[in-house]
């Protein structure tokens, strides 16, 4: 177990992913373009964006960088720094999503020659394409290409699902020369994630990754206007994308005035893994929330609205949340408090007070654990252990919180003190997960970064 810092994407870093994908594609390394498509995390916020809540993001300097060059013809030919095997397919096949594949007969388009539990990884791939053909997109020229993660980075619950998807959809659109806006990516980030590969999250990661800058604060409504078709398979919902991005000013308290070291990120790891597309929880607490914005839109007449607790207003809950069972009214209590978190964290922000927007983090982790019930005991150890560390202003999980990842915010100064503390305390409470760390970093030390973007050439 460790503790690692750093700026990303280091020009070394770039280097070699130019150097590989020169020798997969045999072309020269100026050539190679660079997607540099950064982890998010969620200070505040959590698990109200699929609700059309109000959510807060930054990105880190860590994520995915796909380095590729554009095909002579249709080919895409795909290897990664994390998975074995290498993925091979046509720009111009039409995909289709799981659901709809096994509908109609059909089995996952790969090499023939390649064990598809090598090529699984592929899949967001896949559905970069099926999203940007299902908006009626013409893609011509394929690539070549190598993806890989931070080195030696656990990337549970920083959206690197949303980070991958939002990687090959830049590669693809550059090679084809697509002027594409960040609020389409957003749109075919969601087709990915919801129609593709079926997980009923928000837009919160892809909104993140896309609209984020350097410096500020991404808060974004994600007010639902309305449901699309209703179908035995999920459908997601419409929403908006209103942002604004909150510059930090002078922090309070902070003697030297200096925005750039007045805060770290802390990122610490579980040693717990397992995806949200095989844990249901993450599907059920959303079919929770929905029902209970059923109930209380019946109880107040409202019923013809969406089934969303955005579309409650909190007298309404307060009201009638005697007419929910116990976990419902416990989802919808997370929602509200949550909500209105996040808009207090917005003010304090605004106004430099790092102290309480770090209590608000805090509390939206007791949230998530009490109400919005998604910890287990590892995590919630692991929770405990960062309230206790020396500078950190407010913690919670990241992500779902289904798996391995918490966050913190620490003062500048002592984020090295913090992160051995974590370190040394967690290994004690949980010896066997901890073990599981050795080959990465246990706890990361974070800037802010700025959105995914293209790199063209080595002068960019």
């Amino acid at each position: 177990m460790g503790v690692v810092s750093g700026h990303w994407p280091s020009e070394s870093e770039l280097d070699k992913i130019r150097k590989k994908v020169a020798e997969l594609s045999g072309r020269d390394a100026q050539e190679v373009r660079v997607v540099v498509s950064p982890y998010r995390i969620c200070p505040l916020g959590a698990h109200i964006d699929h609700q059309g809540g109000t959510v807060s993001a930054m990105t880190i300097n860590k994520g995915i960088l796909l380095g590729f060059v554009p095909s002579d013809d249709t080919q895409v030919t795909l290897q990664s720094g994390q998975f074995e095997g290498e993925v091979r397919l046509r720009i111009d096949e039409v995909q289709l999503p799981k659901h709809m594949s096994e509908t109609n007969g059909l089995t996952e388009q790969m090499d023939s020659s390649t064990p598809q539990e090598e090529c699984r990884w592929g899949n967001y791939a896949r559905g970069a394409i099926y999203a940007l053909q299902s908006k009626g997109n013409h893609l011509k020229t394929g690539i070549t290409g190598f993806i890989c993660g931070s080195e030696g980075l656990d990337s549970s619950g920083l959206s690197s699902s949303a980070a991958v998807g939002i990687a090959y959809l830049l590669a693809f659109e550059s090679a084809n020369g697509l002027v594409v806006s960040p609020t389409e990516n957003i749109e075919y980030d969601r087709l990915i994630e919801n129609e593709y590969l079926g997980l009923k999250n928000g837009i919160l990661d892809q909104s993140a990754i896309l609209l984020s800058s350097y410096g500020c604060l991404t808060f974004m409504n994600c007010k639902i206007l309305c449901s699309l078709e209703n179908s035995d398979n999920y459908r997601p919902h419409v929403q908006t994308i209103k942002h604004k991005l909150i510059h930090l000013p002078t922090v309070q308290n902070n003697h030297e005035g200096d925005l750039g070291n007045a805060y770290k990120i802390l990122l610490a790891f579980s040693g717990l893994k397992q995806a949200l597309t095989t844990n249901p929880g993450y599907n059920r607490r959303v079919a929770e929330c929905q029902e209970a914005a059923k109930i209380l839109l019946q109880a107040s007449g409202d019923e013809e609205m969406e089934p969303v607790l955005s579309n409650v207003k909190p007298e309404v809950f307060e009201a009638h949340k005697s007419k929910l069972e116990a976990n419902l009214a416990k989802r919808a209590e997370h929602y509200f408090s949550e909500n209105e978190r996040v808009m207090k964290g917005l003010e304090a922000w605004a106004s430099g007070n790092l102290k309480e927007f770090g209590e608000l983090i805090t509390a939206s982790g007791l949230s998530s654990i009490q109400n919005y019930e998604c910890g287990c005991e590892p995590l919630i150890q692991l929770y405990q252990v960062l309230l206790k560390s020396p500078g950190v202003l407010g913690t919670r999980f990241s992500g779902a919180g289904f798996r391995g990842c918490c966050i913190a915010l620490v003062e500048a100064d002592k984020a090295e003190a913090a992160a051995t503390f974590v370190v040394n305390e967690y290994s004690k409470l949980q010896p066997e997960l901890a073990s599981h760390l050795n080959q990465g970093p246990a706890v990361l030390i974070c800037d802010a970064s700025d959105s995914a973007r293209v790199i063209s050439n080595t002068f960019s």
